[in-house]
């Protein structure tokens, strides 16, 4: 076990807003392999420099596989990763899962998605300008664009799209919730699927969870438990990133009302200001998806050792000064931007061109037709999540 490094506890702090928390800066330049030691399971490695994070994600002897289960692997959240989860895998069993869901998120699938998402955000800014101000961007919008078409997407009816979003909060949570709440939580996703894996088998559907339910009965291509692991995993994964950055991106832009004015005149560099916002915007919290070694790996002149794990910080790689030109300053106009928001390697965001999707029609048709939106209470009153995986406000009142 090494011993010769300061440990430092790992959470650095509370989240405070969005904002980047200095010591990654510092270790970034001084000490890019750094000792941490986790909320549960003990101690790890902390990647923070842009090249170590990049090979981390796409080198096959950081194994996830090697997290599963176990009580003695270093994480932030109160349960260790879980069997037959897409996000728990490794080649070639991930291979084998990711192809079946594949399909449904290629770019051509996903820009026939594109009228029904401008629809759905029609309908939303539709029912908050006859309403009036103020509106919480977050529970009147974006929260539901990415909701509803994740759940149109799965198969999930209309009526019943409540059932499961009190649960992803439990499911992400580190503190928020315990761990009695999170395995109550997720008992019940699991049970909600099977319910509807169940009725496919009486009624088949043309959606990505008949489809899914086929391959299991047809193909014998998955087991029973990972057919309702992929479900949830893209139920949970298919909402909250982009709800939360919906919002982030809501509150930046209104915070640095020069950013939005420049994007309202200019709705031209709509695509390249949204790389840039998933660059510039930290929405994790830090301290999930460990990797364990299999063999020992020298990064920036330190040894991993077999059997150590570690953690990448992608949002200090986004930060790295020897990959982007001033790298702590928000500029819309960004060209070369090689972000790893969405990760790299076998796990890059398998949802990454949803997202995207779905950021460019909300946001873009929010500059249209709110020109003149504002935050519509004090920036320091703004109510934040707490206790999770991922960053966003709770609430964030908006006016016009």
């Amino acid at each position: 076990m090494t011993t010769d490094f300061e440990v430092r506890n790992y959470p650095f702090g509370a989240p405070v807003r969005l904002d980047i928390h200095p010591l990654l800066a510092r270790l970034r330049r001084e000490e890019p392999v750094a000792r941490i030691r986790l909320p549960y399971g003990g101690d790890g490695w902390l990647i923070t420099r842009y090249d170590d994070v990049r090979q981390v994600l796409a080198d096959p002897r950081f194994s996830r596989a090697r997290a599963v289960g176990r009580e003695d692997v270093p994480r932030a959240t109160p349960e260790p990763p879980r069997p037959d989860s897409l996000l728990s895998m490794d080649p070639p069993e991930h291979t084998r899962l990711r192809k079946l869901v594949a399909k449904a998120f290629t770019g051509r699938r996903v820009q026939q998605l594109r009228p029904r998402a401008q629809q759905i955000v029609d309908e939303r800014l539709d029912a908050i300008e006859r309403a009036g101000a103020p509106a919480d961007i977050v529970r009147d919008f974006a929260l539901p664009l990415p909701v509803t078409v994740i759940c149109e997407m799965l198969g999930v009816p209309a009526d019943e799209q409540h059932r499961f979003r009190d649960f992803s909060d439990a499911i992400l949570s580190t503190t928020a919730y315990t761990r009695e709440q999170i395995t109550a939580a997720r008992a019940e996703l699991e049970k909600y699927l099977a319910e509807l894996v169940a009725h496919r088998r009486v009624e088949p559907t043309g959606d990505l969870l008949g489809a899914l339910v086929e391959a299991r009965d047809n193909g014998d291509r998955l087991s029973e438990t990972e057919l309702v692991n992929l479900g949830i995993g893209i139920l949970i994964a298919g909402h909250e990133t982009t709800a939360n950055q919906i919002a982030n991106f809501t509150y930046v832009l209104l915070t640095e009302p020069e950013q939005w004015d420049l994007l309202r005149r200019n709705l031209d560099l709509l695509p390249s200001a949204l790389e840039e916002l998933l660059r510039h915007v930290q929405l994790g919290s830090g301290g999930a998806f460990a990797r364990i070694a299999t063999e020992d790996v020298e990064l920036s002149g330190i040894t991993i050792r077999a059997g150590e794990a570690v953690f990448v910080n992608t949002q200090s790689a986004n930060r790295d000064d020897s990959v982007f030109t001033d790298p702590e300053h928000l500029d819309l106009t960004r060209i070369d931007n090689p972000h790893m928001a969405f990760g790299h390697g076998a796990h890059h965001c398998l949802g990454a061109q949803l997202a995207r999707l779905e950021l460019q029609v909300a946001m873009g048709t929010l500059l249209r037709r709110f020109p003149t939106l504002r935050l519509a209470i004090p920036v320091d009153e703004v109510p934040w999540k707490t206790g999770l995986l991922v960053r966003g406000p709770e609430a964030l009142p908006v006016a016009w």
